[in-house]
């Protein structure tokens, strides 16, 4: 039984900074954030992205200050995307071992690879011609189990490079299976993976497309990303292939759109749940604060603790170094 007012008044753990401090039952730490970082080949110096104010492409010299940065604020992991000087039709980039990739997670992992998880994106849209998640058919559709082949390829190529936890985030149906089969096979048992499980056909993608240079050339990603309208059972199936597969981790992506998404996921699985604020989150934002319209900094945590809220024990984000160092 519950009091009623004016015997009940629950604003009395509201009246002040410290009441709500100490009842408050959502807490943000800087160990449940990873800053995802670009490193482009072939700049001398660190190129700004229009769309995403105060993200740019690293060099690979600006790449290990920022990682530098991260680390020293408490920041658990770092997930890298790379732009090659050179892309084709297969992504050959992607698994090579001189590759952008693969040099820019040496350089991290000597820097800062005791103290956080360094991990990089394992997809093939940053590294081909026609900015697809795979490999195509004459036709022009993504093959999905020729994709599966490089995926794999790319996976150990990014584990020998150093990668203590691999990302995969193409949607191909198999994909985690195929992954972990190859890292196994290899001799990379202890390698995680963190599966981009619910991921949507989304227009908040915009920005990321601007600082991957991987915005598709014809069509879409809608025939392997998950669609908006779809019923949240779809989500729900693709995390029990996922964790049948053995994924580690699992994520949601967006993260803000899809709060219901990551809520079911948090009470149906026993492994931690990601989300990704991903860039149009981030340039909405930054973009209405340049305007004046709404107080940023106060924005940013109210965003970020509603993910957490919903279930999220990591939370992948741009502004992580950022929020780590003021938390």
């Amino acid at each position: 039984m519950s009091a009623e007012y004016p015997a009940a008044r629950p604003r009395r753990l509201r009246r002040s900074p410290a009441f709500r401090r100490m009842v408050a039952g959502t807490r943000l730490h800087p160990a449940d954030l990873i800053l995802p970082m670009f490193v482009k080949e072939g700049i001398d110096q660190p190129q700004p992205v229009a769309s995403m104010p105060g993200v740019v492409q690293h060099t690979r010299d600006s790449l290990r200050k920022a990682a530098h940065e991260a680390a020293d604020a408490g920041v658990s992991g770092l997930i890298l995307f790379g732009i090659p000087a050179v892309k084709d039709a297969r992504g050959s980039a992607a698994d090579d071992p001189e590759g952008i990739l693969q040099v820019a997670l040496r350089d991290v992992n000597e820097e800062v690879g005791d103290a956080v998880v360094v991990m990089a994106d394992t997809c093939l849209d940053e590294f081909t011609d026609h900015g697809h998640c795979g490999v195509l058919t004459a036709s022009g559709d993504v093959d999905n189990d020729a994709t599966l082949e490089r995926y794999a390829s790319i996976a150990v190529a990014q584990a020998r490079a150093g990668s203590q936890m691999i990302a995969p985030s193409g949607m191909m149906d198999g994909q985690v299976g195929a992954i972990r089969a190859a890292l196994d096979a290899d001799g990379f048992r202890d390698v995680p993976i963190l599966a981009y499980t619910a991921k949507y056909a989304s227009a908040f993608f915009g920005p990321f497309r601007e600082a991957a240079e991987c915005a598709p050339q014809f069509g879409d990603r809608s025939t392997h990303q998950q669609d908006p309208a779809g019923p949240l059972e779809e989500a729900l199936r693709e995390v029990r292939l996922d964790l049948a597969e053995g994924a580690d981790v699992v994520m949601v992506k967006p993260a803000l759109a899809y709060l219901d998404v990551i809520r079911r996921f948090r009470d149906e699985v026993e492994v931690p749940v990601a989300a990704y604020q991903v860039s149009g989150e981030y340039a909405m934002i930054e973009a209405a604060a340049a305007n004046g319209w709404i107080d940023r900094d106060r924005m940013i945590m109210e965003s970020l603790v509603s993910i957490k809220r919903a279930g999220a024990d990591l939370i992948l984000t741009y502004w992580a170094t950022e929020v780590a160092r003021r938390l």
